[in-house]
């Protein structure tokens, strides 16, 4: 339901909510939040937001310079199911003192992409789906020090447990790569997803199904029904907060990092797209695969800006273990129907016009889905102002291409460091409509390269004694 702001304060009554919780994303995709009593909150929050310290927050503002505003938006008001006491909590825009928008808002960038599809008169709605995949474990443990550095995972289902004493070991476990669509007693984690389905549920998220994925320690995917991008973004903040509550609740760990086994596949996030003019599905034609010439051309732009994107939809240094040979994630761009060793895959399940749609599968959801669906979308428009055709498309296995044939076509980097290259060099497409600015884009580059990629740098990597500790 989308709550007005007078139906949000009629249900703290009705409801007797105790708390209001605010929350609003930073830069790299975390969420945050602030609590306040009811008896606290009026109508006048609303239109005057409430004040927090921006300098506090990841890439954002300089402390002499702090002082900023996040608005609760009252469509987004939910019940939160894991609090103790009776709390509603509701996502908020960030803005200045002044009562202006702040660019670095990833949600302000979201809601500027919708308002730059209607402006341009091509459509009224961009539709996007992801898939997110995540790995459930039992135990996880790391450290890194200057004298040490380890992780350890674990998960009843995974195969390097069929040797352990289990008092008693029933010996079900599921091989790597074996665990698409296992049943019980392989797949024990079938009861914790339909929880975290009904919770979604409960929450307002349309959810379509849930699964065991190919990865056998622990590997998850709960699907989302599409929605138009910025609520779709919000609601996968709200579909990660429960996923990693109800397995908190069972006391296990649930985490999407996109490679945390090295032996097995890591964790996609295939996104779904297609773009509306009221009830019109655009994507639907009598092309290839059954597209219009304008889903063609998003294609096109997607795949040509596809380097570029890969900083912000696998935008961790962990996401390029995840793109390699060997483990079912696109690493050529091109694009295919039915073809899941492509980067943009155009599904065949129906005919139906409506269900025609675009799935670029070399994003991760380990990143900030505000930004990777508004950075989707417009080098998608880039393709369809520009009328970008893409590279024909590749029926084969890509997985088993010579190299000669591999070399004829782009790959997405292969490394952090190179995606954030290819956005410094690649980025006026998302600055049309001051979609996206310069500041957030430097500022992203910045922060990336000075807190993530320069630490990582320094430290030995413990397989690097492995290899060498003995040369």
């Amino acid at each position: 339901m989308s709550y007005k702001a007078s139906d949000v304060l009629k249900l703290i009554k009705t409801r007797k909510i105790e708390f209001v919780d605010l929350r609003f994303c930073d830069l790299l995709g975390t969420w945050h939040h602030t609590s306040y009593p009811a008896s606290e909150f009026d109508a006048g929050t609303f239109k005057n937001g409430m004040g927090f310290d921006g300098s506090s927050i990841r890439g954002w503002k300089a402390i002499n310079n702090s002082d900023m505003l996040i608005m609760p938006d009252p469509s987004t008001a939910k019940i939160d199911p894991f609090t103790a006491y009776p709390t509603i909590a509701m996502i908020c825009d960030v803005v200045e003192p002044s009562g202006e928008r702040y660019d670095l808002d990833p949600r302000y960038v979201a809601t500027k992409a919708e308002e730059y599809l209607k402006k341009s008169g091509m459509g009224d709605t961009a539709f996007f789906g992801p898939e997110l995949e995540f790995f459930i474990f039992d135990d996880i443990r790391y450290e890194s020090t200057p004298n040490t550095a380890f992780y350890s995972v674990d998960s009843v289902e995974a195969e390097w447990n069929l040797g352990e004493d289990e008092v008693p070991n029933t010996g079900h476990k599921i091989r790597y790569k074996e665990g698409y669509f296992p049943l019980s007693p392989a797949d024990t984690y079938n009861d914790i997803r339909s929880e975290m389905t009904s919770v979604m549920q409960e929450c307002g998220l349309h959810v379509e199904c849930h699964h065991h994925e190919v990865g056998g320690p622990g590997q998850q995917e709960i699907d989302l029904r599409y929605a138009p991008l910025r609520q779709m973004a919000d609601d996968t903040l709200w579909y990660k907060y429960i996923v990693k509550n109800v397995a908190k609740s069972h006391g296990k760990s649930a985490t999407f990092m996109p490679k945390p086994v090295y032996a097995d596949n890591g964790s996609g996030m295939h996104v779904h797209q297609s773009i509306w003019k009221g009830s019109k599905p655009l994507f639907a034609g009598n092309k290839y695969a059954g597209l219009s010439d304008m889903a063609l051309h998003y294609i096109g732009g997607v795949l040509k800006h596809a380097r570029a994107i890969c900083a912000f939809s696998n935008s961790t240094i962990n996401s390029y273990k995840r793109l390699v040979p060997g483990y079912e994630a696109p690493i050529v761009l091109a694009h295919s129907a039915r073809n899941r060793s492509a980067a943009i895959r155009i599904p065949m399940y129906s005919q139906d016009p409506k269900a025609k749609r675009i799935e670029t599968r070399f994003p991760d959801p380990a990143g900030n889905c505000y930004l990777i669906f508004a950075a989707l979308f417009m080098a998608g428009m880039d393709g369809i102002k520009n009328k970008i055709k893409p590279t024909p498309e590749l029926e084969k296995d890509i997985y088993t291409l010579s190299e000669k044939e591999l070399s004829q076509y782009p790959n997405v980097p292969a490394s952090l460091a190179e995606a954030l290259e290819a956005l410094k060099k690649d980025h006026k497409f998302l600055l049309e409509g001051n979609v996206f600015t310069k500041e957030l884009i430097q500022g992203f580059i910045d922060y990336k390269m000075d807190e993530e990629i320069t630490p990582w740098r320094t430290r030995p990597n413990p397989y690097e004694f492995v290899l060498y500790y003995g040369v």
